[in-house]
């Protein structure tokens, strides 16, 4: 007898596990194969800076005892500059998070195999029908889902993504304590999540500082391994080296040391547009299909209303009436993705793309421009509004706009 569920979800990340809490509580019968051990899950290798803000904790009922520290501002750092904006935010403890998706969506009655590598779909007349993992275990299902992130193992043996290395962003985080969050001449960064644009910390990506509770603190750093960090890099650095550099260099880590216990997180993440998002029977969610968050870099959310989106397709293909797993049927998560998850992504990718190609004399001019325009404009600019990208642009970032374009049509 076939072992079989209604939803098989490879990997119980934000994504997963949130996919397997709004189907268990439509008493859906879904299982997540998750390749950690339950013992060791998840591991510290796993990165997240973990901030998020007010509408997702409200929107997905995130319990206040997995946050570390609630925060009141978002500050943006150049290499000699800073814009503050009053913003609530939170900062999880991610592995308390991930823990909490899972222990709730089991109590909606989820079924959970750790330990379960899943490494390809199982196929028959050219459609998935389950999933093979462990060597030669399976599992059949109406609809399987790809929560992996970009490992991908279902989505890349399928063709829907195509994640490509010159778009991949790789990060290292440590927690530290006896960080000066009040340095005199920065920001105060007490209560805040701090984002830094500085090519000589972080050449083609970003640095950060997240205020964690007294004078502890998450800091780490990633990049995008395009032209912009070839460009920027310093010869024969890599990323554990541009974090000690940060560390060594900026006074606010003169006593900082890593919290006893704590390791390197490190992850991986992609900024392209998605080459396609399902298929027959199949959809891909969270990170195995790249979103685009301008800025912040903030991707739980974006995770989570894909996984929500992917629940919401499930509910409508499968009417005990008339189930439909088809591609044209679950296209219907294509459009929510495009309009409710990553909305206006073509202009959100461009200044994704813009600000990573940008010298840094322009993230400097970029904070002066800030201060200038009213408050809405920031968010604006990451829901992708070309009229308050505009606002910020200036006749010297000709030359920069001719780059983005000769990269787009080359890529």
């Amino acid at each position: 007898m076939r072992d079989r569920f209604d939803v098989v979800i490879a990997g119980a990340g934000p994504a997963g596990g949130q996919c397997a809490r709004d189907l268990a509580e439509r008493n859906y019968d879904v299982l997540v194969l998750e390749t950690e051990q339950e013992s060791e899950f998840p591991r510290q290798s796993n990165k997240s800076t973990a901030g998020t803000f007010p509408s997702a904790m409200t929107s997905f009922a995130i319990p206040d005892e997995v946050v570390m520290q609630y925060t009141d501002e978002v500050v943006l750092e150049s290499p000699n500059d800073h814009y503050v904006r009053t913003q609530t935010g939170a900062v999880l403890e991610f592995a308390d998070f991930k823990r909490f998706l899972v222990r709730d969506s089991r109590k909606k009655g989820a079924t959970y195999r750790f330990d379960s590598r899943v490494s390809a779909p199982i196929m028959e007349d050219g459609e998935v029908v389950g999933v093979r993992y462990d060597g030669d275990e399976e599992v059949y299902a109406d609809i399987v889902i790809d929560a992996t992130g970009p490992a991908a193992p279902l989505a890349k043996k399928l063709g829907v993504c195509d994640l490509k290395r010159d778009h991949q962003a790789i990060g290292i985080e440590y927690e530290f304590e006896n960080v000066d969050l009040n340095h005199d001449g920065y920001a105060d960064l007490r209560d805040a999540m701090m984002l830094r644009l500085d090519h000589d910390l972080a050449p083609g990506g970003y640095s950060w500082i997240f205020h964690t509770g007294e004078d502890t603190a998450k800091v780490g750093l990633c990049y995008i391994q395009n032209a912009s960090h070839h460009e920027y890099a310093k010869d024969g650095m890599g990323i554990d080296d541009y974090l000690d550099y940060w560390l060594d260099t900026d006074p606010r880590f003169e006593d900082a040391e890593k919290i006893e216990g704590t390791q390197a997180h490190r992850g991986s993440a992609h900024i392209q547009p998605p080459k396609s998002l399902s298929t027959d029977n199949f959809m891909a969610i969270g990170d195995t299909v790249p979103t685009i968050d301008p800025l912040w870099g903030e991707g739980i959310h974006k995770g989570m209303k894909s996984a929500r989106a992917a629940a919401a397709t499930v509910d409508a293909a499968l009417t005990p009436e008339t189930p439909d797993t088809s591609a044209e049927s679950l296209s219907v998560y294509d459009q929510l993705w495009h309009s409710q998850v990553a909305p206006k992504q073509s202009s959100r990718l461009m200044m994704t793309e813009l600000l990573y190609l940008a010298p840094n004399e322009r993230y400097d001019q970029l904070m002066a421009d800030l201060r200038r325009t009213d408050d809405d404009t920031l968010t604006q600019i990451n829901n992708g509004d070309r009229r308050a990208i505009a606002k910020l642009t200036h006749l010297s970032d000709v030359p920069l706009l001719a780059r983005y374009a000769r990269r787009r049509l080359t890529s």
